[in-house]
């Protein structure tokens, strides 16, 4: 069983910058891919960005790319997102996910149903 907690979220004015964290425990980090995804309210949760097991491979929705950077650091069982260049459209509740199916897999996915764990999400807040 793979728990996640996020954390780093909060308010910033737009063109501003925040890093969110999620912490894994319970499972081997350096085996399976993860992403982040957002919400918005009234709307689904969306893929934002995606990063394989070994760091190696990327993925960044279009509305993120050349703004957000997704890594992971293996020896600290976490993952993180750089946001950059803040907008009020990207204000939402920001989630990590696990796909942990199968293990060592270069190909990073952006469908939420592709990621069997949650963590509980982090809000940001882009104010203007």
């Amino acid at each position: 069983q793979v728990q996640l907690v996020e954390s780093g979220g909060g308010l910033v004015q737009v063109g501003g910058s925040l890093r969110l964290s999620c912490a894994a425990s319970g499972g081997t980090f350096n085996r399976y891919n993860m992403g982040w995804f957002r919400q918005a309210p009234g709307k689904e949760r969306e893929f934002v960005a995606a990063i394989s097991w070994s760091g190696d491979n990327a993925y960044y929705a279009d509305s993120v790319k050349g703004r957000f950077t997704i890594s992971r650091d293996n020896a600290k069982n976490t993952v993180y997102l750089q946001m950059n260049s803040l907008k009020p459209e990207d204000t939402a509740v920001y989630y990590c996910g696990a796909d942990t199916a199968p293990y060592y897999s270069s190909y990073v996915k952006s469908v939420k149903s592709a990621y069997n764990y949650w963590g509980q999400g982090t809000q940001v807040t882009v104010s203007s």
